[in-house]
């Protein structure tokens, strides 16, 4: 199937999210109760709503917020395949999703065009859409999935492809660059850095790199499983 794709069609991306406060006692009194309700399962005597606040708020888009999106695009040319990087980053999330929005809106937005990430299926595009309803963005053509039949859906999902229909499997896309020889530059933080570099670093820069360099390997990844070669280095291009 992955041969047909055309991949001037295909926007790869990838999101870097963080808590709406840094600290779960930043919290307004009614967001604490909710956000307990919504965790009770899955705290007790070791772990304190505190701590699940910790690890959990900047995944569950009702307490959380994207502060970046970077997104990748491929190129076919009389030299090979080029990929050109852009961001879209900023402390207000609105003003973000606007930007990524008019991008859709202009420039993906017939049933011909693609989405595709790593987990995106179950993160990245139901995040972005429910926080873009929250900040009362219309959805993009190309998010708007209510009452579609699942052919009908123009999303790619490279660890959905690499299920092969074995619902189990959860394999991160460090693992997928390893075991497919992907060459990725060590990175400088970690998802779990990126709420820490966000409110005591201020660093959106340096989110925004590390947010890129996924979709680097995300790119990469999509073309081995589709059987082209990599990629080079001096053909990535960031804006």
């Amino acid at each position: 199937m992955l041969e047909k794709v055309s991949l001037e069609k295909v926007l790869f991306l990838d999101i870097e999210t963080v808590p709406q406060t840094y600290q779960f006692p930043d919290l307004e009194e009614d967001a604490k109760h909710l956000f307990e309700l919504k965790t009770r399962f899955q705290q007790n005597d070791d772990k304190s709503f505190e701590q699940l606040y910790n690890e959990k708020a900047s995944i569950l888009s009702e307490f959380g917020k994207i502060v970046c999106i970077s997104v990748g695009f491929v190129r076919e040319t009389t030299t090979g395949k080029q990929l050109r990087m852009k961001s879209f980053y900023h402390d207000d999330e609105e003003t973000l999703l606007n930007q990524f929005k008019k991008l859709l809106d202009e420039h993906y937005n017939t049933p011909y065009h693609i989405l595709c990430g790593h987990n995106a299926k179950e993160f990245d595009f139901p995040y972005i859409c429910r926080r873009m309803l929250i900040n009362g963005i219309k959805l993009p053509a190309v998010l708007d999935i209510a009452g579609k039949k699942p052919w009908e859906i123009s999303h790619l999902d490279t660890m959905e492809l690499w299920k092969f229909g074995d619902y189990k499997a959860y394999t991160s896309l460090a693992l997928l660059c390893h075991v497919f020889k992907i060459p990725t530059p060590k990175d400088d933080i970690s998802g779990a850095d990126v709420a820490r570099v966000y409110y005591e670093e201020n660093d959106l820069e340096r989110i925004k790199v590390y947010c890129e360099k996924d979709v680097v390997a995300l790119v990469q990844l999509f073309l081995k499983m589709k059987g082209d070669a990599l990629i080079d280095d001096g053909d990535i291009q960031f804006s």
